[in-house]
């Protein structure tokens, strides 16, 4: 199928929601003349009406001139009846997420709209090649997924179908550019790119919830230590439990039921509860007072005369020994660089990075009494990290005086495999190294969708470089020996070094 250039195509959204006036007023912001079509007869004015508002905000703050929204608003223009859509070259549609619905929209509309039209359906999970059934021209549907809020998230992930035509994927993969987004190419499997990546960052919480390994405001602050702007808890309780667990089971039914997949009970309850998050005014948190700030840990200094040794190489051991030499009374830590293991020997404990296994693990394979694990270092200064310990009944009080010597807020959680940021990083990394198996998208696509989709502070890939396929592996290893089952296999393209 051969297309025309889309950059100035009249466009037809369908539906007025909040995606559908978003999609609207990015194309109309680049030059086209939209129409916007809704079942119900009085939705477009009333969108139209509060997407004026909004922009009459952005005109006070002087992010906008009046002439700019009165020439963008003129763009826009409600379409009475779907037989006068005609004339449009690209239909956007941002219904109801329902198969069945949309199918049916897009059959109406082949008997609408000329051939050379493009249809483009902003679907988050739906498969796009089940929505193309049943059209006379199947090849010209494509996904268009937008995140919202529309105008200021960056990401589209163009989505092709089995028959979607490469050239009509291409043309709505430059029409995105156009109108100020960048744009990664998906396979329409369950969840696209984002969707899927992003499930373990919610998952590993859910479970680690479940065994009570630690509290949700502790797994937020843990979280956000490494850079993302919200921890999963309360991520979840912003978007709602009942449309974060509606996903999660559409990703996990769509496939096959997979375990890596399977919805938590710990969410399923808050749903049947009704407790869906700030907008009931309770989730894991209660609003609008939201999470508690994690209480200070208090610890007795170390003494003056203390000698820190710094285990093994790599950034981890330089950022210790750094990290010592700032805040530990100026001291410079001696270094063991041909161990094995990374962390610090102080006090009588050693401290170890977690490779995955337990403390525990760890004191049992060494033959040692005093263990302590601790997790990924936090990225943002003074940020929480988390630590479990074994041993003495002052092991735990003398892990937390160590890491805060070193300018950290120890948290200490249960002895868990992975604790709770090393494992969440290794699943996000082994989710996208599937997807890059599967064909579903590239490195760069992973990682752009992830920081650009759902604003990670890091793409997975980025973090596979960052911690080293041999750790990650390790840690998906020793996960998958503690709980068994399908959830922590090893991808193939991990187990193959590919990103080695």
């Amino acid at each position: 199928m051969s297309t025309h250039n889309l950059n100035q195509a009249p466009v037809l959204v369908m539906g007025a929601g909040i995606m559908g006036m978003g999609i609207a007023q990015v194309a109309a912001q680049a030059g086209h003349a939209v129409s916007v079509y809704d079942t119900r007869a009085d939705a477009v004015p009333l969108a139209k009406q509060k997407l004026a508002d909004s922009l009459a905000a952005l005109v006070a703050k002087g992010k906008m001139t009046a002439e700019a929204v009165q020439a963008l608003l003129a763009r826009i223009t409600p379409l009475s009846q779907l037989s006068d859509a005609g004339h449009v070259s690209l239909v956007v549609e941002a219904i109801v997420e329902n198969l069945a619905v949309k199918r049916s929209l897009f059959q109406e509309l082949e008997g609408v709209v000329s051939e050379q039209c493009v249809l483009a359906t902003n679907t988050s999970s739906i498969s796009v090649t089940a929505i193309a059934n049943g059209l006379k021209h199947p090849q010209r549907l494509v996904g268009m997924h937008f995140f919202n809020p529309v105008p200021l998230m960056k990401l589209v992930e163009v989505v092709s179908g089995l028959q979607t035509d490469v050239n009509v994927a291409q043309a709505i993969f430059d029409l995105a550019g156009v109108w100020g987004k960048t744009a990664v190419y998906a396979r329409s499997t369950p969840g696209f790119i984002v969707n899927r990546i992003a499930r373990p960052f919610y998952a590993e919480s859910l479970a680690l919830l479940q065994e009570q390994a630690a509290r949700p405001e502790q797994l937020d602050a843990l979280l956000r230590g490494v850079g993302f702007r919200m921890g999963p808890c309360e991520l979840m309780d912003l978007i709602g439990h009942d449309t974060n667990f509606s996903v999660t089971q559409s990703v996990f039914e769509a496939n096959f039921f997979d375990r890596r997949f399977t919805p938590s009970l710990v969410q399923r309850e808050l749903v049947d509860g009704g407790l869906f998050g700030r907008k009931t005014g309770r989730g894991f948190y209660s609003y609008p007072e939201g999470a508690p700030a994690l209480p200070v840990t208090h610890v007795a200094a170390l003494p003056a005369n203390t000698q820190w040794v710094v285990h093994g190489s790599g950034a981890v051991a330089d950022a210790l020994a750094s990290a010592v030499t700032q805040h530990a009374q100026g001291k410079a830590a001696s270094r063991a660089t041909s161990s094995a293991w990374v962390g610090i020997e102080v006090a009588g404990l050693q401290l170890h990075q977690t490779d995955g296994r337990s403390a525990w693990q760890v004191a049992q394979a060494l033959g040692l009494k005093n263990v302590a694990v601790f997790d990924e270092l936090p990225t943002v200064a003074g940020g929480a990290l988390a630590f479990a310990a074994v041993g003495a009944d002052d092991v735990s009080h003398t892990a937390a005086a160590v890491l805060q010597a070193l300018g950290f807020a120890p948290v200490q959680v249960a002895d868990a495999p992975g604790l709770v940021v090393a494992r969440t990083l290794a699943m996000l990394v082994n989710e996208a190294a599937d997807a890059v198996l599967q064909g579903v998208c590239t490195t760069d696509g992973a990682n752009a969708a992830m920081k650009l989709g759902v604003n990670y502070p890091a793409g997975p890939f980025d973090w596979l470089a960052r911690m080293g396929r041999t750790r990650v592996v390790s840690v998906l290893h020793a996960l998958d020996a503690c709980y068994r089952g399908e959830r922590y296999r090893v991808s193939p393209w991990l187990q193959r070094g590919e990103a080695a």
